[in-house]
């Protein structure tokens, strides 16, 4: 392979928690689109170096020290239930687990390769002959008919040598599947919390629209009153009540909306929990979290060493190596030993005094097979390449997920305190308007834009805050290096 960038190279330590013995061999040019990394292989950590710099350090560092379930950094024992829930009934993570426990069998069976297999054999026969033949059955010419018993008890053993490795590398192949679809388990299990926290802020803020647009209606219900008294009085014209009873009838039509998006946010939150959609219901009539101190984001090296989906990758390029090795060695001859030993006899009691035990070996050389096995080693390298841009894209992804959720912050709370303004300027803007308005001063067009405008404005800020605690849900996700989750009851 080219490498396809050129530049600085740097380096950084990763620690693998878990990872197993012959590390990924790999020439320069592949690291192009790995990160920096250090595998733990046989307690010796090897640096490698990368043809891009990794950041010392991310744009905003943070104070407050995260907990290992994130959630409990917002102190909020709703989000807490909701959590625990999904994680014991979501059956999406139950079919993670599945994954993990297919891979671990997978893993078992391919380690059993490397040990003899051992079968037991019984045989039992009896035949019967009648005539000329009866006399070699045991019996006799006057009654011409004989029969014999034969009985047999055997092992039969098969070993393959693995001279060159081909076995213990489809072993450890399929120990780093493992390892990756627990690192899997543990990115589903993350992305869950995430979402259930998510989806029930999005219900806490849907609840609080409906309070604000009822208390909203209420409020252009009674302007509406006042427009149509002083349109009795003859002060101002029709048109104004009906675009007062416009509004109005505008607002219960949004709550109509809102209402539906709440129901189907309670829908999408019952599923997560693995709870049937239909008459689930939750009591969202809290308020948003006030957020605590930005979490500390520590070193973009240490990020790597924890993260779920950086470390999968990094065992499926592992395991991809692995079967690289398997696929070489396949071209190489294969050494089998067999060995078989067994007791027969005609009588049950004489069993013991009779048998047999044989041993052989075999040579087998790949001669010719049409460039299949050839093809093969070419095919997995190309399965190595794959992961490693694989590799380097989730490294890199998973840098800028923490920067954009940095960045997002400080920008929501900038919009946030300008929404603050906005609204505190739209609220002292109405009710000079509406002064004004009863005094005959002023139009009612201009009361209608303002009381428009400040609605408006409520509205928005709510939808702004909840977007912060969205933000900063994504910030944790993204600092994340996973946690332990119960694991479901085997079916």
């Amino acid at each position: 392979m080219r490498a396809r960038r050129r530049g600085a190279a740097g380096t950084a330590a990763l620690s693998m928690a878990g990872a197993l013995p012959h590390p990924v061999s790999v020439r320069g040019a592949a690291l192009a689109a790995a990160a920096a990394v250090c595998v733990v292989a046989c307690a010796s950590p090897t640096e490698v170096t990368t043809p891009y710099e990794i950041p010392a350090a991310f744009s905003e560092p943070g104070t407050a020290p995260a907990a290992e379930r994130w959630w409990q950094d917002l102190a909020d024992p709703r989000v807490d239930a909701l959590i625990d829930e999904a994680l014991a009934g979501n059956l999406g993570l139950q079919t993670a687990w599945d994954r993990l426990a297919q891979a671990q069998s997978l893993a078992r069976r391919e380690g059993s390769l490397l040990f003899p297999s051992v079968d037991g054999t019984t045989e039992g026969q009896v035949a019967w002959a009648e005539g000329d033949d009866a006399r070699s059955f045991g019996g006799n010419q006057a009654s011409g008919f004989g029969r014999r018993d034969d009985f047999a008890l055997g092992l039969v053993a098969a070993w393959e040598i693995d001279v060159f490795g081909r076995l213990r590398a489809a072993r450890d192949a399929a120990r780093l599947d493992a390892s990756a679809s627990a690192e899997d388990l543990r990115a589903v299990a993350l992305a869950l919390s995430a979402r259930v926290a998510t989806t029930w802020y999005e219900l806490v803020e849907q609840r609080g629209q409906l309070q604000l647009l009822d208390e909203q209606i209420a409020t252009n219900a009674r302007v509406e009153e006042l427009v149509t008294l002083r349109f009795r009085m003859g002060q101002v014209s029709a048109a104004d009540v009906l675009r007062q009873r416009q509004l109005v009838e505008e607002r219960r039509g949004e709550r109509v909306l809102v209402a539906s998006r709440a129901q189907v946010l309670a829908h999408q939150l019952a599923v997560l929990l693995g709870r049937p959609p239909a008459g689930s219901d939750f009591d969202a009539t809290a308020a948003l979290p006030a957020l605590p101190a930005l979490p500390a984001t520590g070193l973009p090296a240490e990020l790597l060493a924890r993260r779920p989906d950086v470390r999968r990758a990094y065992q499926q390029v592992l395991a991809a190596d692995r079967r690289l090795a398997s696929a070489r060695a396949d071209r190489y001859p294969r050494l089998a030993l067999s060995a078989t030993a067994g007791l027969s006899s005609e009588e049950l009691a004489d069993l013991v005094d009779n048998w047999i035990a044989t041993l052989a070996a075999q040579i087998v050389a790949p001669i010719f097979d049409a460039g299949r096995r050839s093809a093969e080693v070419e095919r997995t390298r190309a399965v190595v390449s794959e992961r490693l841009h694989g590799y380097g894209d989730v490294v890199l992804v998973a840098l800028q997920e923490v920067e954009d959720a940095l960045v997002r912050e400080r920008q929501q709370r900038a919009f946030i305190a300008s929404l603050d303004l906005q609204l505190e300027l739209a609220q002292e803007a109405l009710l000079r308007i509406r002064d004004r308005y009863t005094k005959g001063a002023v139009l009612y067009l201009d009361v209608l834009a303002a009381l428009q405008s400040q609605q408006a404005l409520s509205r928005n800020k709510l939808t702004a805050e909840r977007d912060l605690v969205a933000v900063r849900i994504g910030l944790h996700r993204a600092l994340s290096g996973g946690f332990a989750s119960p694991a479901p009851p085997q079916i």
